[in-house]
């Protein structure tokens, strides 16, 4: 009894310095880390359209992972200029949103003058002291803008040629993983590998597709009620929606600000309702059918790893945080001491699907 407790509170210490370090080495290793793991996670999403073009159709390893990134640049680029018209459009209109948002003001500054006695000329000195300091961000931001868009640019490319050399050496660092462990841990290494393979990659997949079908059902929403740009606010909408509890809400309102801004609050108000029907059919039917439980993680951890990922990778460790969440819960269920951990992060279930036996799993990483 005595050596279990002494035993705890040694293993307790050093899980949290390790957790710590890790945290450490994500935040200040971001520009390294962050690209390496958005690599992964397309590796892992174009690795059955590799294996396909590399077991089915016997093309080289090289040729086969140049030709999946090559099918993902071709279909984001289709997306783009699917967009395009409503991109160029949208900027032509853009003084004529301008004279909108000025005759809203006078309104308002009217109404403002009626019901609470103040004057138009107190409203129009701190609209000016306001606007004059709103120009003054807008001007140095529009350096930061243009530095921002060529950063991404850089890491665009960088995240492409990691993503090439995981999708070539993919082999190889299966058995890297592998050969870091113990003979009698292989098999349940080989388990893990294979396990994340089909979760990772069966997640991102099914986000996609869920985009999709939130994207077409959006636009078309958008579209009966004659609301502006319909496509590209659609879109929109179902590219945010990636960003669990946050992009939806901030999506429906900057779609019922650019309608109210374009036409008027009754459509704008007609957008907001049918944005959130739609956003709880999406919720409590399409994302669980369509996606599944890839990664079955309960809503409370699920905030907690959005957040985490929001304060060390920003925006995109927001998404990324989740699948590396639901790889870490893949491990915590197969190395001994850790199952508490995966159980935590879980949701409960009624009953527990029996998973592959470790051998059958063994021959399956074997044949790929």
């Amino acid at each position: 009894m005595q050596t279990n407790t002494q035993s705890f509170f040694i293993r307790l210490p050093m899980a949290l310095i390790s957790i710590i370090g890790a945290l450490f080495l994500a935040v200040e290793g971001k520009d390294l880390f962050m690209p390496l793991a958005m690599a992964l996670i397309i590796a892992l999403m174009l690795y059955p359209l590799h294996r396909f073009l590399e077991n089915k159709l016997k093309m080289p390893t090289a040729i086969a992972a140049l030709m999946s990134i090559v099918a993902l640049v071709v279909g984001s680029t289709m997306v783009v200029v699917l967009l395009t018209d409503q991109f160029t459009e949208f900027f032509q209109n853009f003084p004529d949103l301008q004279m909108r948002f000025q005759l809203t003001i006078h309104e308002l500054q009217h109404w403002v003058s009626a019901k609470l006695h103040i004057t138009r000329a107190q409203q129009s000195d701190y609209l000016e002291k306001a606007g004059a300091e709103i120009m003054q961000k807008l001007a140095g931001g529009v350096s930061v803008f243009f530095l921002s868009l060529s950063h991404t640019l850089f890491l665009v490319v960088f995240i492409l040629i990691y993503t090439f050399f995981i999708l070539f050496y993919h082999k190889l660092l299966c058995q890297f993983a592998v050969r870091l462990f113990k003979d009698d841990h292989s098999v349940k290494v080989k388990a893990v590998l294979s396990d994340t393979k089909n979760m990772v990659g069966g997640y991102v997949l099914g986000l996609l597709t869920e985009m999709l079908v939130m994207g077409v059902a959006n636009s078309v929403l958008l579209l009966v009620i004659k609301a502006p740009y319909a496509l590209l606010l659609g879109v929109m909408a179902a590219v945010l929606n990636i960003v669990p509890y946050v992009g939806i809400y901030f999506s429906i309102a900057l779609i019922m600000f650019l309608t109210f801004a374009y036409t008027n609050g009754t459509i704008a108000l007609e957008a907001g309702v049918g944005m959130m029907i739609l956003h709880m059919i999406d919720s409590n039917i399409l994302l669980p059918k369509i996606v599944g439980s890839r990664v079955k993680m309960n809503s409370f951890v699920t905030i907690i790893v959005v957040v985490l990922g929001e304060f060390i990778w920003g925006i995109p460790g927001m998404f990324l945080f989740i699948p590396l969440a639901g790889i870490a819960k893949l491990i915590f269920e197969r190395v001994e001491g850790m199952e508490p951990w995966a159980m935590v992060m879980g949701v409960p279930e009624k009953k527990q699907k029996k998973n592959k036996s470790l051998p059958q799993v063994e021959q399956a990483v074997e044949n790929e």
